[in-house]
């Protein structure tokens, strides 16, 4: 027993310094370079802002359903895949304007337990010295992938977590333990990322069935360990059902990611140039390397001659078939879910990073020799030399390279000739141990430099926050981040409720109802922006919003009346859905426009293909169009996917519109002249298209009379929950209530003491039929998948209860029957 106890108070200093150290490295590397890690600030930090403001109970929302984004969307997958990571927590207990901060704490208690985790399973795998063990997992822990893209994004930085986590519990059925405890792992890995740990769980299966044929053991054991791993996995699953559901409902309703081209060609020393440290091209690549250590352990497993030949066939058979799925698209696509993700193409990266690593242990667990060794440095040449001709392996690629290969084949070589000799012994150690901080602090401040983070400035923020919250209103209308753009998610970064969101589970019907009224997208849709027009505005009961600025901050704060969430519509309104003016007019109930059938002036001669609207041709001073409109009025243009240049009454911008990719929202021209008539010039970059009504002139005053009537005939009190909304209207109202949110899966209204039954959209937006008459309606939200889910992992919990008493049963059972067996020996 008191063995036993020494040898846990070793491991938990063998993995709490590995942790330490890596963390430590990470932060170190950091600091120096003085900057955040590149692109936390446009997903992670305003994820972790709205987190703040959940725990602090500053949301509008909850964690079903979040008011602030994309005038109202389900949050709970959001939840799932941005949030779940545990140490997310930790952003409570810092002020809300450091969410850099907060993010960087994560990832730094990420990676530690991470690197903990692999040095404990390094350990498992096969016994060695274990210094060398906590040296062997820095690799991992601060690996490319890691440096490059993970610390940005803590809910994949949990597959650092998931990988070898999964890899304990596989080593506890080899051995046949801890069956209930693996499970709960493989639950704990599913539940924190679902995106990461299907790929953790396809390595660690892989390195479960490396093991089990490397192993010498009996049929039946093999037999009994496959069958523990196959039901502590399924039993694991299904206690995470209530995320699997709810992800993948929410997926099946999402926005299609946006079309990515296809992975170009690498060549052979693209990709080896990745092995190599701080080799950076912007080239879309994997990025597994481990440290030169890992490197050259990894190189010289082939020739180790104290590793057996069935083990080193086994491990290198299974790295082998490894890269050669991550070269070979079809296989690539297999990894990734059949679709090349957008932003980070080989966000699987940091699997073959752990299984290089584990590879790497299991030759220096053995000790390499000096044939090992020149076996090693002989393939890193060659890896070298194919590599050495690209673009990313620059100075300091070559000096880690070159001067981490002299020391540490020194150090190892001395391990090897000098090992009965614990001064030498423990000199090599630390020379390693220094080698690979060193290389590891040195690659994170060559990659936290490569991509400088574009988000906006700390006191801009702050400054944002302060004008949205000064202008809340709600629920009785909407206090607006936008249209001014901070970045990808403002209505989480500064609070507010506004309608820009960033998600991969952002509902299609959110993000057609915003593209139908004129807002802009990004990213095919799953990016949505504010709508940036007057009567768009007032349709979502938007009373302040932030338009752009002068410096320094970039906007200014602008009030204007608005109805409330809940407004009616008259009974047998029949919606005009031929442009986006008559959309709006028909939420608004009523007519605010002129929208002209605009005439061809002069120019490249354009083409109007029926509703569809009018292909315009590039060349010449460009081509233009005259409308005529109400003389004082307001002209505005929506060109959604027009690209190039657009000039009218005095307003000449730039219009980014890319189909179906970027959707560009409705833009204010001016006021129009005494004649009535609207010219506009248009110079696309090439053939491009605009609406077949693209010019709306808002006439003087018709929308504060609209309004007005809106205000008079809409809800007189309204009350939001976290997930509900309910609001009091005049006595005898009839035709349809009008929620001025998307119409997703999952609400459920009624009307005064009616049933509650789906609403009833009108062009995408919440309608509930009054019928006779109602003076109130209830809307409510529930996730769906969630009920499902719940159902499901109450289940399986209950199965993992009765097994883990029945097994605690059966060991006491036999604990007495073997007692007694020796009292009777003894007697």
């Amino acid at each position: 027993m008191v063995r036993s106890g020494v040898g846990w108070r070793r491991e938990v200093l063998v993995c709490g310094g590995a942790g330490g150290l890596a963390a430590g490295g990470y932060a170190v590397a950091a600091g120096l370079r003085g900057r955040w890690p590149a692109g936390a600030g446009e997903v992670a930090v305003p994820y972790h802002a709205h987190l703040w403001d959940l725990l602090h109970g500053d949301a509008s929302g909850d964690l079903l359903f979040n008011w602030n984004s994309g005038y109202g969307v389900p949050f709970l997958a959001d939840f799932f895949a941005y949030l779940m990571n545990p140490f997310s927590w930790l952003t409570a207990l810092l002020p809300r304007d450091q969410g850099h901060l907060a993010v960087f704490l994560v990832a730094l208690a990420t990676i530690a337990l991470g690197t903990a985790l692999m040095a404990h399973l390094l350990g498992r795998v096969h016994p060695g010295p274990h210094r060398l063990r906590v040296f062997a997992a820095l690799g991992y822990g601060l690996c490319a992938w890691v440096l490059d893209i993970g610390g940005a994004a803590p809910m994949w930085l949990w597959g650092l977590v998931s990988l070898p986590l999964l890899g304990l519990a596989g080593d506890w059925c080899l051995r046949e333990r801890h069956w209930t405890a693996g499970a709960l792992c493989v639950a704990l890995a599913w539940a924190g990322n679902l995106y990461t740990a299907a790929l953790a769980t396809l390595v660690a299966g892989l390195l479960f069935a490396v093991r089990l044929f490397a192993t010498p053991l009996a049929l039946r054991h093999r037999v009994r360990a496959v069958g523990r791993a196959v039901t502590m996995t399924a039993t694991g699953l299904l206690l995470a059902a209530p995320v699997l559901y709810v992800a993948v409902r929410a997926a099946r309703g999402a926005q299609p990611e946006s079309p990515v081209q296809p992975l170009g060609p690498s060549g052979l020393g693209g990709h080896l140039a990745r092995l190599l440290p701080a080799a950076q091209d912007g080239r879309p690549l994997p990025d597994v390397a481990i440290g030169v250590l890992g490197l050259l352990l990894v190189c010289g497993l082939p020739f180790n001659r104290r590793v057996r030949v069935r083990e080193r066939a086994a491990w290198c058979t299974a790295l082998v078939l490894v890269v050669l799925t991550f070269v070979w698209t079809p296989t690539y696509l297999v990894w990734h879910g059949l679709a090349i993700p957008a932003g980070g193409p080989y966000r699987v990266a940091f699997v073959l990073s752990g299984l290089l690593v584990l590879a790497g242990w299991v030759s220096l667990s053995h000790r390499p020799d000096a044939f090992a060794l020149l076996g090693s440095a002989a393939l890193v040449a060659v890896i070298a030399a194919l590599a050495a001709s690209r673009h990313g392996v620059g100075a300091t690629t070559w000096t880690l390279l070159g001067a981490g290969c002299a020391v540490l084949l020194t150090a190892l070589w001395t391990l090897d000739r000098r090992h009965t000799d614990r001064r030498a012994e423990a000199l090599a150690t630390w020379v390693i141990g220094g080698a690979v901080l060193g290389n590891a602090v040195w690659s994170g401040y060559s990659a936290l430099g490569a991509a400088p983070d574009p988000g906006p400035s700390p006191s801009a923020v702050r400054a944002g926050h302060a004008a949205v919250r000064a202008a809340d209103d709600w629920p009785h209308g909407r206090s607006d981040p936008g249209p001014h753009a901070f970045g990808t998610n403002d209505p989480l970064l500064l609070g507010g409720q506004g309608g820009g969101y960033f998600s991969a589970y952002l509902p299609t019907v959110a993000a057609r109802l915003l593209h139908d009224l004129g807002a802009g997208w990004t990213a095919g849709g799953r990016q949505t922006g504010s709508v940036t027009d007057p009567v768009g505005q007032a349709l979502f009961g938007v009373r302040g919003h932030l338009d752009d600025g002068p410096p320094p901050q970039g906007f200014t704060p602008v009030r204007a009346a608005a109805p409330p969430l809940v407004t009616v519509l008259a009974p047998g309104a029949r919606p005009d859905t031929s442009s986006v003016w008559s959309r709006q007019e028909a939420l608004l109930g009523s007519q605010v426009y002129d929208a002209p059938v605009p005439v061809p002036a002069g120019g490249p001669a354009p083409t109007l293909h029926g509703t569809s609207g009018w292909s315009v041709p590039s060349g010449g001073e460009g081509t233009v169009f005259t409308a005529a409109c109400t003389p004082g009025s307001t002209a505005y243009f929506h060109g959604v996917w027009f690209r190039g240049e657009v000039s009218a009454l005095g307003t000449t911008y730039r219009s980014e519109g890319e189909q179906p990719t970027t959707a560009e929202p409705i833009r204010r021209l001016g006021p129009v002249p005494a004649d009535g008539v609207v010219r506009v010039t248009l110079r696309p970059d090439g053939i491009s298209q605009v609406p077949a009504r693209p010019v709306g002139c808002l006439r003087a005053g018709a929308l504060d009379a609209a309004v007005a009537r809106s205000a008079a005939t809409g809800a007189t009190r309204v009350a939001a929950g976290g997930h509900t909304l309910t609001a009091a209207l005049p006595p005898g109202s009839r035709g349809t209530a009008l929620l001025s949110a998307p119409a997703t899966e999952g609400w459920t209204c009624a009307a005064g003491d009616g049933p509650y039954a789906a609403p009833t959209p009108v062009l995408g937006m919440i309608g509930v039929p009054l019928g006779g008459g109602a003076d109130r309606v209830s809307c409510a939200f529930r996730p769906p998948g969630l009920t499902e889910g719940l159902t499901v992992a109450s289940a399986a919990a209950a199965v993992l209860a009765l097994v883990t008493v029945f097994a605690r049963i059966s060991r006491s059972r036999s604990s007495r029957s073997g007692r007694s067996r020796r009292e009777a020996a003894a007697a």
